[in-house]
């Protein structure tokens, strides 16, 4: 800053060199305001607010990892609702056989009609199979079980999927599939009261004629109507295919259950989101209407900072006056 009697000299012009000070400063500043409004951010680099830029980042760093969260939920529920829809099949398989059984144990009908009601539940029970086996996701078998070391299905037991539904480690949910096919429903379902053990293979046999087989590693269990199965075969039939159903309707709980919990963390996380943006948003953001008004501001200072340069350039010329 110029002080008393610094006009007197000509070697340094004080009076200029703050004047330039000034300039430089509102220059700088100047620059900052248009970074600030070209780039949207109030913080465009550490030395701007460097704690702010410090939880900024971390802020940002949870949305994004919340952002694939939510698309995980998102998967997820495909992957529940392919599950649920094949449950849908199997279960209108199980109902019409259930309709099937009803009607071969009533005693108006013959063998050849019983006979031709038998290889319709055969039919009906190979299709549960195939449903099983096309339900797939990614390469991976939802309905028929256990995954082994190699990654192909057991065809026994059930199903554990972890989903990653937030952006900690410890944010998982794990959904559990049963295993839907033949041996499943018909065999290893623990139901000895609707037939008789048939041996080391946990198979189950209804009546005389009609028998399930157990699931093994490489088969998925079959369901066997003879040819000679009479009336009282199908009465107890009716029974496992009930017990059937019930499984199914267990199978159909647990994967509502999971899919209502996945509807829950969408939403919870939709929520972490929106305020974990906004919070960022706060601290990051350029505010346009005051970084506006802080421009025309700078510009006249800029303005009045030049026309006193030109000034303070100007004033060694009085000390002219000295010599005359």
């Amino acid at each position: 800053m110029a002080s008393f009697g610094d006009l007197n000299r000509v070697n340094t012009n004080i009076q200029s060199l703050d004047a330039q000070l000034s300039l430089n400063k509102i220059n700088k500043r100047m620059a900052d305001n248009q970074l600030r409004m070209s780039t949207g951010l109030r913080i465009n680099k550490a030395e701007d607010d460097a704690a702010g830029y410090s939880i900024a980042t971390k802020l940002n760093s949870r949305v994004s990892g919340l952002e694939q969260a939510l698309s995980n939920v998102g998967d997820a529920k495909s992957v529940l609702d392919i599950a649920e829809a094949s449950f849908s099949s199997v279960m209108d398989n199980l109902v019409e056989m259930k309709g099937l059984a009803t009607q071969a144990a009533n005693e108006t009908l013959g063998s050849d009609e019983r006979q031709y009601i038998g290889d319709q539940i055969e039919n009906l029970a190979t299709d549960i199979n195939e449903i099983a086996d096309q339900t797939v996701f990614q390469d991976t078998e939802l309905l028929n079980g256990n995954i082994n070391a190699s990654g192909t299905a057991t065809n026994t037991g059930t199903l554990s999927l972890s989903f990653q539904v937030g952006e900690r480690s410890s944010d998982t949910l794990t959904a559990t599939i049963q295993a839907v096919n033949l041996g499943a429903l018909f065999s290893n379902g623990g139901h000895t009261d609707l037939g008789v053990d048939i041996g080391a293979g946990g198979g189950q046999a209804f009546g005389h004629a009609i028998t399930a087989e157990a699931a093994t590693a490489t088969d998925q269990g079959s369901l066997t109507v003879e040819s000679n199965a009479t009336s009282f075969d199908f009465r107890n039939f009716i029974n496992a295919v009930d017990n059937a159903i019930g499984l199914m309707n267990d199978r159909v709980n647990e994967i509502g259950m999971a899919q209502s919990s996945l509807s829950t963390r969408e939403v919870t996380l939709s929520q972490s989101i929106s305020a974990n943006s906004s919070a960022a948003s706060r601290i990051m953001d350029a505010d346009f209407a005051k970084e506006q008004s802080e421009s025309v501001r700078l510009q006249i200072l800029q303005q009045t900072s030049t026309s006193a340069l030109a000034q303070a350039n100007m004033g060694p010329q009085s000390v002219l006056g000295f010599l005359g």
